[in-house]
This record gives C-alpha cells, structure tokens and sequence, in this order.
C-alpha cells in the first residue's frame, strides 16, 4: 500500500512538472506560430503553409475515439460550415499514428484533416505534449492561426463541448463581423 501512494505522488509530480514545462513553452498569441509537416489519416502530408491565407482552427487532443476526444472532433464537425464561411480550416493533432485517424475519422464522418505527430515534436513546439516518459499524450490546446500564420488566440485546457463554438464567436470579433 505504502508504494502504491508513493508511485500515486511521484506521478502527480511528474504530471504537474511536465505540464508546467509544457505551458511555458506555448507560443503566445501574435507570434508566428511554429511550422509542422504532419500525415494525415489518408497519409498525406500537411504543412503550416498549406493554410496560409486562411484561418486555421488547429487543436491538439489526447487520444482518438474516447469520450471527450470524440465530443470535440463532433463539434468541430458539426460547426465545419460555420468554419468555413468565417474563412477558416479546421486540424486536429495527437500523437496517435495515421491508421488510428484514419478509423476515428471514418467512424465519426470527421471531413477535416487528423495529423499524426507520433513523436510528439509538434504539440510540444506548441506547449502542447505530456510526456510521462513511458507515454505521452497531446494535451487538449486550441490554436486559433491568422492568415499570415501568427497566433491569433489560444484556448488553453479547451473545452469538448464549447470549443468549436469558442473559436466561432472569437473569428467574429477578430474580422469584426
């Protein structure tokens, strides 16, 4: 029992420090945000140029088909027209690898890009990775991008349920729409 609470502590330590180094490692907002060259769930290879010109919604999140994953990829989804008519895209990030996109993607009809950062070198440009050495886990982190690729907002921690819908009303204020 005693090594049980032991391992409990030494985990929430390393939880708390990693996240800590991570968030202070975030870009800030008017910023050039860091350039990534990713695959996608049908193996194509997407760059942070590649949306120049547009708005890009691009959110980082921990694992494919679980709860909280699933709900804010729906929401992106289901807000995706939305998106576009304010003039952005929508990506989503994890460090899950392309095959596990691919079958997220085709189980919930996600139309928008999944990128794979299997080593986990994006999200953490981003301040965006937990890295518990023996795992590591994207941590849910929006990045609103502007046309000419500067970080426009962030929603640190975002939320599943509101963060598609977070990123509508803050495009709206930054076109003053």
């Amino acid at each position: 029992m005693r090594w049980l609470a032991i391992a409990a502590t030494l985990t929430g330590v390393i939880m708390f420090f990693s996240s800590q180094i991570a968030q202070a490692d975030a870009p800030e907002v008017g910023q050039p945000a860091p350039n990534f060259k990713l695959p996608d769930q049908n193996g194509k290879i997407h760059t942070l140029n590649n949306f120049r010109g547009k708005w890009l919604a691009l959110y980082f999140y921990p694992k494919d088909d679980t709860p909280g994953c699933t709900e804010q990829a729906c929401k992106f989804r289901d807000d995706l027209h939305k998106l576009e008519a304010l003039g952005a895209n929508v990506v989503g990030i994890s460090v899950d690898n392309t095959t596990s996109h691919a079958k997220f993607a085709k189980e919930y009809n996600l139309p928008f890009p999944l990128l794979a950062d299997n080593n986990g070198e994006t999200a953490a440009q981003y301040g965006s990775l937990l890295n518990l050495v023996i795992i590591k886990f994207a941590k849910r982190n929006t990045f609103l991008i502007d046309p000419d690729g500067k970080i426009a907002k962030i929603y640190l921690s975002a939320s599943t349920s509101r963060n598609s819908i977070e990123v509508i009303e803050d495009l709206k204020k930054l076109q003053n729409l």
